[in-house]
């Protein structure tokens, strides 16, 4: 296999994670984009610890951007760039300014913008086009009541996926998104945690209930469709994006219906 490197955002913990491993895993070089220090700690103890390198840094911030492209084309050429980097907060349109609420969109979307120009330009200039990968989320067809920035953000990102497949298709650039039902990370457990055990097991039966397959996801699960997406048996697959989510967009249950 030739060697080829790859950029992900997020990828300290969860879902970014997931992907790095497994993109590690065919031997390629990955770079993680990740704001918070504390979650890169097992990179160095990780077996492919040579072939994992990391920016500390906001993935929105397109010098952050432009240190991860440079430090994956230095190992090897720049095959693919996951933009997985989120912002899990949100505000009410009819009780926090307007501004707010467009920042909380934008804070979302930028780093997907900011990804996919700096691997554009890369691919461009080296002539060796390449794939992109955006995060997306069910919550981009389906809203979920109280996420209406983020709900937004991710319906964007979903757009910016089929405009780049179609400006970029013909110069070798592919761009497709998966979008995530509920999935079994770090920031779940805390959310379970911090409910009562009640109220803990009454969501997971939701969960449940709204996964046709009977239960959510794990992150391996999505990293092995990502990584799927990103490489060259996926050549002729270009700005889809693909649910990752057990059916729950297909069952399409309303998430407050009892």
């Amino acid at each position: 296999m030739s060697a080829m490197s790859y950029v992900v955002t997020g990828g300290g913990r969860g879902v970014g994670r997931a992907v790095v491993e497994r993109l590690a895993a065919d031997g390629a070089t990955v770079v993680v984009v990740e704001r918070d220090p504390s979650s890169l700690a097992w990179l160095a103890h990780h077996p492919a610890a040579g072939r994992l390198s990391a920016v500390t840094g906001d993935a929105s911030d397109q010098e952050t951007a432009a240190r991860a492209a440079d430090l994956a084309e230095a190992a090897a050429p720049l095959t693919g760039w996951v933009n997985n980097a989120a912002v899990f907060r949100d505000a009410a349109l009819h009780t926090a300014p307007a501004t707010e609420v467009f920042d909380l969109i934008a804070a979302n979307l930028r780093p997907a913008v900011i990804g996919a120009g700096t691997a554009v330009r890369r691919f461009l200039a080296a002539g060796t086009g390449g794939a992109i990968v955006n995060v997306s989320s069910h919550q981009a067809r389906r809203a979920v009541p109280g996420a209406l920035p983020y709900a937004t953000a991710k319906a964007a990102v979903e757009g910016l996926t089929r405009a780049l497949a179609v400006d970029y298709g013909g110069r070798g650039i592919r761009a497709n998104a998966v979008a995530l039902g509920s999935i079994h990370t770090e920031r779940h457990d805390a959310f379970l945690a911090g409910l009562d055990p009640a109220e803990a097991d009454r969501v997971t039966s939701e969960l449940t209930r709204l996964h046709p397959v009977g239960r959510i996801g794990r992150t391996g699960e999505v990293a092995e469709v990502v990584a799927f997406l990103l490489s060259e048996r996926a050549a002729f697959v270009n700005g889809v994006t693909l649910p990752v989510d057990g059916g729950r967009a297909a069952l399409g249950v309303d998430p407050e219906a009892r």
